[in-house]
């Protein structure tokens, strides 16, 4: 996925310290200024989370391509705050309250989350709803070569990545409240449906490989093989790690979970293994003994031990759907760029990854039988 600095990210982390540059920086050591109304914003923490005091100060957090996120400092302690992009926006895309609701379900529970603090949905506060959570010190880990690292710092990194996963799908939806989340019926022909639908209502031109995608996924979706919460970008650079040791202090940019089959999310999670390394999250070519980046497979197995599964489908199918979905994000990221809404300054650098996103879900496609 596109990330902040040089390589734009759709999103920025909340709260990190970053591996790579301090607190509530983006690798390159950048912040941005703060374009919200403090003064509103203030009366408002004061008024509806508990023992809130001012004076506060706003800085946002730079790189972030869909729900714009802010540390705020008040006199009671460290927060972030994630809003809705400001101006027109898909109907179904960055759901802040669905963000809030979830995180207030999995927080309870011991899952490895913020702690969320309150949700505003009146537009006359900030210009946009948003939401509060706490601000979690850790390491945001960018590249995932994870370069500089021992190879069983690396390895036992990745473990922490797959093991959090499988404790996510392993969750009771009903029994956190969640049971309502998403929708029934087979998830992929939903997300398909859904992806496509998003595209169009973003296209600004031709791509074949998406046209010819279009066509064929809908007619060979994979029979669904479970209900889970997904996450919807489950990768290193959207969890934070504990300073010393590699442990997830908090999993982050919950904007597309959902109710769903649970091999969305580990298919997405293991397109690393066939993403060049390219100072993303990308480790294709890289993993075995001397780095310490675990195989494909190791990480397979490793899912399918701690969530009682026999084995996983070819992934080819997967691949393209997921890439075919990147795209489609990328696309409402060109679409809000040239609209003038899009919330990051690098988002240019995102949308030049267009292209090769839509080629790589179409090559998936071919070897699934396209």
């Amino acid at each position: 996925m596109p990330r902040c600095g040089r390589k734009a990210r759709h999103r920025v982390t909340s709260g990190s310290a970053g591996e790579r540059g301090g607190q509530g920086l983006c690798p390159g050591g950048r912040r941005a200024v703060s374009d919200l109304d403090e003064t509103r914003l203030l009366a408002w923490c004061v008024g509806h989370v508990p023992g809130f005091a001012g004076p506060i100060h706003v800085v946002k957090f730079p790189g972030g391509q869909s729900n714009p996120t802010y540390r705020v400092d008040a006199a009671t302690g460290a927060y972030v705050l994630r809003r809705k992009p400001f101006g027109p926006i898909l109907a179904s895309a960055h759901a802040v309250d669905r963000e809030y609701r979830l995180l207030s379900a999995l927080y309870p529970s011991g899952f490895p989350v913020a702690r969320p603090y309150a949700l505003c949905e009146d537009v006359q506060v900030i210009g946009a709803p948003f939401y509060l959570m706490e601000m979690v010190e850790g390491r945001t880990l960018w590249d995932g070569a994870l370069p500089g690292m021992a190879a069983g710092e690396r390895t036992a990194l990745y473990e922490a990545l797959v093991d959090t996963l499988a404790r996510l799908h392993r969750i009771d939806p009903a029994a956190v409240g969640l049971g309502d989340y998403g929708k029934t019926g087979n998830y992929f022909a939903r997300q398909v449906e859904r992806w496509t639908r998003q595209y169009r209502a973003s296209q600004t031109d031709d791509l074949p490989e998406i046209e010819a995608l279009i066509a064929f996924l809908p007619r060979t979706v994979p029979e669904q093989t479970g209900i889970s919460i997904v996450h919807g970008d489950y990768r290193i650079d959207n969890v934070l790690f504990a300073p010393d040791r590699p442990e997830i202090l908090a999993v982050l940019d919950w904007e597309l979970s959902t109710l769903g089959d649970p091999l969305a999310d580990f298919s997405y999670f293991l397109m690393n293994w066939v993403t060049p390394p390219d100072a993303r999250s990308g480790v294709q070519g890289l993993a075995g003994v001397e780095t310490g980046i675990p195989t494909m497979e190791a990480m397979v197995a490793r899912y399918c031990a701690a969530t009682g599964r026999a084995g996983v489908p070819d992934l080819d199918w997967y691949f393209a759907y997921n890439f075919f979905r990147l795209a489609g994000i990328v696309q409402g990221i060109k679409k809000r760029m040239r609209d003038g809404n899009a919330s990051s300054a690098q988002a240019a650098a995102t949308v030049e990854r267009l292209p090769g996103l839509a080629a790589a879900a179409w090559n998936f496609a071919q070897r699934a039988g396209a």
